[in-house]
């Protein structure tokens, strides 16, 4: 039966295991307070990776996942996570970032640099140890990129959660959308930064400026578009932005965020906008999870692997909500205040898994440092609304907070 099966039919195969399974696991299991659909579409993702049904079933494995399908899937998967990475960059607002310029910038600055510093002092650890430095990666690439990994807040995510939480369009809400704006900024201007290929610098800074120029034409055009056509001609810049930052040595997720982050939020209507988010991951982005659990890999052996993804927990979420308390210390804020917006900006998911990709492809980082990495950003995501629910419970004056 299974050489009588086309390619076609096997790629069905796949997709009805990765929308099926999430989804029984969730909505049977009840997930959703602790391990959200996504979170438990990211971990169905390593359920069905060569690390545990690879290793169980092999012969099954190699049937479902053949060359011909992941790579179908893998073009499903860059799609679901440009789109994604576009509205992740539209949803930036710097305006009110600049307007709260000084408790934003010390906020902000203290959310990401202490983590970092922490992930990198995790990382300068790692290079001790075989296995985890990808074969074309400098030192400094290696440690900064895994810092960085750990210093990440997943704007995305951050939006479902405070939406779950019923706090998105309160003051405390849009306090926290400023710390993480100013941090996505910073966190993609760092990956531009570690994928710079002295080689080819002129490509990437003829890129960069050709950009410059393009985006400048591309905002007029837009603001002369009605909506609907700004929809259509948004997509198409966003694949020649990827298109050009990949010519270039930079990756195409880079584009992809540059792309939205020259795109003005009020341009779209935002019920239209939250739609187009929670379509993208309903429809596509589970396919980009699976891909994901696909590159999984514990060939140092599991516990190894766990307990690196257990020190990078450590500093991921220690650092940030040291970081957050030092901001909350300088700002005085509320007593319990520092403790609820740091639990919120240690969300990772889907941004670090995009963010570990990346490093993964320019072989900055191995499969192992991966899999640690992607165990790390859903133990932190899995802990975000427990942890805040109960807090905001008890503290409801701060919601109202504006700054």
């Amino acid at each position: 039966m299974h050489a009588a099966m086309s390619t076609t039919e096997i790629f069905l195969v796949a997709m009805t295991l990765i929308f099926t399974i999430p989804y029984l696991i969730w909505r049977v299991g009840r997930t959703e307070y602790y391990a959200p659909l996504v979170v438990v579409q990211i971990i169905t993702g390593i359920l069905l990776g060569p690390g545990i049904l690879g290793a169980a079933y092999p012969d099954y494995y190699n049937f479902v996942f053949t060359p011909q399908v992941i790579q179908s899937l893998n073009g499903i998967a860059w799609w679901a996570v440009m789109v994604f990475v576009w509205i992740a960059g539209i949803e930036l607002d710097l305006r009110q970032a600049w307007k709260y310029r000084r408790e934003s910038g010390i906020t902000a600055g203290l959310a990401l640099g202490t983590p970092l510093l922490f992930g990198c002092i995790a990382a300068v650890g790692m290079l001790f140890c075989d296995g985890w430095v990808g074969s074309k990666a400098h030192s400094w690439q290696f440690v900064l990129g895994v810092g960085m990994a750990c210093a990440v807040t997943a704007l995305p995510i951050l939006i479902l959660f405070m939406e779950k939480l019923q706090i998105l369009r309160q003051p405390i809400g849009q306090r926290i959308l400023r710390y993480a704006s100013m941090d996505d900024v910073a966190i993609w201007g760092v990956l531009a930064l570690i994928l710079m290929d002295w080689e080819r610098v002129g490509k990437q800074l003829g890129f960069l400026l050709v950009f410059a120029v393009a985006s400048h034409l591309f905002r007029k055009l837009m603001l002369w578009l009605e909506e609907r056509d700004r929809w259509y001609v948004g997509l198409i810049w966003l694949a020649v932005c990827g298109l050009g930052a990949d010519w270039s040595g930079l990756h195409f997720m880079v584009g992809a965020f540059l792309a939205g982050a020259v795109t003005d939020s009020h341009w779209f209507d935002q019920k239209k906008m939250d739609l187009m988010r929670h379509h993208v991951l309903l429809v596509i982005m589970p396919v980009f999870f699976l891909s994901t659990g696909l590159r999984t890999n514990w060939a140092m052996g599991g516990s190894t692997v766990f307990i690196a993804a257990g020190a990078l927990l450590f500093a991921s979420v220690a650092g940030k909500l040291m970081g957050v308390h030092a901001a909350g210390r300088i700002l005085k804020w509320k007593p319990g205040e520092a403790s609820i917006i740091g639990w919120l900006l240690q969300t990772k998911a889907l941004i670090m898994i995009i963010f570990a990709n990346i490093l993964l492809d320019k072989q900055i980082i191995t499969s192992e440092t991966f899999t640690a990495l992607l165990l790390m950003a859903v133990a932190s995501t899995m802990l975000t609304v427990p942890v805040v629910a109960p807090k905001l419970e008890k503290m409801k004056e701060i919601i109202f907070r504006s700054k």
